[in-house]
């Protein structure tokens, strides 16, 4: 699977409670700026918020950006079906 697909299919996990899934496929994209966002967001619904933080600072996104992590993920799909 190609990276964006990749991300979408984890953004769809999330919002089904997949965080392990999610994770996983998130994982796979670590040098990905938008696959870091996801990452920073599903760490923030863990919550891990140290290591949300650590994900934010390499997307160019910040933890206080979306208060609610499933708006957020929409944002990340979003982001990726452009």
């Amino acid at each position: 699977m190609a990276v964006r697909e990749d991300l979408i299919a984890a953004v769809d996990a999330a919002l089904v409670g997949r965080w392990d899934d999610a994770h996983a496929l998130a994982q796979k994209h670590e040098g990905d700026a938008t696959g870091c966002w996801l990452h920073a967001c599903l760490h923030k619904m863990e919550p891990d918020e140290a290591n949300s933080r650590y994900w934010y600072r390499r997307s160019g996104h910040s933890y206080e950006e979306y208060p609610n992590p499933k708006a957020e993920l929409t944002a990340i799909r979003a982001a990726l079906t452009y």
